[in-house]
């Protein structure tokens, strides 16, 4: 038999599985075993998706709507997001503009294959969102990785932006509020970035917005569209139902940009997926059309919980953990904690790998490292659980760390 090396394409071997989908897998499976775990890496919230909305796709399985769709989305539902972008963020787009992926993942990788070219350089500020990296590497582009560590609050700085553009940048990624951080970029700071980006017209914009409505400060949300529209030529705006509707599995997320660059997507998507799952179509519809209120009850309870995530993270010696503007995701500075355990003989290297292994087989609790979103000494948790689940883990965190 040949070696994997010679069978595997060059291109999977330059990437890695998705290490949050891989710890919540293993925490998983040792749970199916018999032991005592509490998950904190799945980035899915634990509400039910709104009855409204299961109600719709019901009544499309009852009604038989059941067959293929237009690639790109059905009508309905390009029409829901195109008011959408109205309502929410002031944003003028047709349905020539807009796509329906399987899922906002879909969205990103179809965009990278429609305007990367090996050689290409992609921008991406770090901590980034699992994908982003290798998704670019997938379409044979260089990602250039930015550090924006606690100290600046893990947002980009516009020196820094300015100073990774070359002729070879073909796209910045931003994402804002942030998975893996829940930062949030202001008005004004991104009218900064923005200011850097039109003097390099050759640079395309991605704004992944899916964490949108996650808002934990009541604050109004900004993409770097509102504070930089002579952008929309070369932005694309990605987003979602997944996180706000509680609809992870419905695999139903989109995208609205430059007709031509929308246009590419779709083709890619004709030769890989075909339609997004008709159902979810419809349930997505109605859950842009539908009463918006059924996103506050969730995110009211995500508030709680951040509240009580972060003060608990700085009671921990050799933790820091600083205040998030969205999602619902903390991410404390474990770089004390992993110095003092190395030091004590307790972990083998001083990586946020060997804390994580650490945390998972002493006390149970399964973290997702910062070196899986290009932030290494840092661990992310997700506090989408009960706040039962969350005292607790937190508990055998500091036991650990003790």
């Amino acid at each position: 038999m040949l070696p994997p090396d010679l069978v595997l394409s060059e291109r999977v071997q330059t990437i890695k599985e998705s290490p949050t989908l891989a710890v919540t897998a293993r925490a998983a499976k040792l749970k199916a075993e018999g032991r005592d775990i509490i998950g904190l890496g799945a980035g899915e919230p634990d509400f039910d998706t709104p009855q409204h909305i299961k109600d719709a796709a019901k009544k499309a399985i009852d009604g038989g709507f059941t067959k293929y769709t237009p690639v790109a989305g059905i009508p309905g539902l390009k029409k829901a997001i195109v008011a959408k972008f109205k309502r929410d963020n002031d944003f003028d787009y047709t349905e020539k503009e807009v796509i329906v992926g399987v899922g906002g993942k879909q969205c990103i990788f179809n965009l990278a294959l429609a305007v990367l070219n090996p050689g290409d350089e992609v921008i991406v500020p770090a901590p980034y969102w699992v994908s982003y990296a290798d998704i670019a590497l997938v379409a044979g582009a260089r990602p250039v990785i930015i550090e924006c560590g606690i100290e600046q609050e893990f947002k980009l700085l516009p020196a820094q932006l300015e100073a990774a553009i070359t002729p070879k940048t073909k796209l910045f990624m931003i994402n804002s509020p942030s998975n893996p951080t829940g930062s949030v970029y202001t008005l004004a700071e991104l009218q900064a970035l923005g200011e850097v980006l039109k003097r390099h017209p050759h640079v395309l914009v991605a704004t992944d917005d899916m964490y949108e409505h996650v808002n934990l400060t009541g604050e109004k949300f900004y993409n770097i569209l509102n504070a930089a529209p002579e952008l929309k030529s070369r932005c694309i705006v990605l987003n979602g139902v997944s996180k706000a509707y509680s609809m992870t599995g419905w695999r139903i997320g989109y995208a609205a940009g430059p007709a031509y660059i929308i246009k590419a997507m779709e083709i890619l998507q004709s030769q890989s997926t075909s339609n997004p799952t008709s159902i979810s179509q419809v349930a997505a519809q109605a859950a842009l059309e539908g009463p918006q209120e059924c996103i506050q009850p969730m995110v009211e309870a995500f508030i709680q919980r951040h509240e009580f995530v972060v003060n608990r993270f700085n009671q921990i010696p050799g933790l820091k953990c600083i205040k998030a503007g969205g999602a619902f995701y903390a991410f404390p500075d474990a770089r004390a904690a992993i110095d003092s355990l190395h030091k004590a003989g307790k972990i083998s290297e001083a990586t946020d790998m060997a804390l994580s292994e650490y945390l998972l087989e002493k006390v149970g609790v399964a973290v997702v490292p910062g070196s899986a979103f290009g932030a290494e000494g840092y661990f992310r948790i997700s506090f989408a659980t009960s706040m039962e689940n969350l005292k607790e883990a937190l508990e055998r965190i500091e036991k650990a760390l003790a």
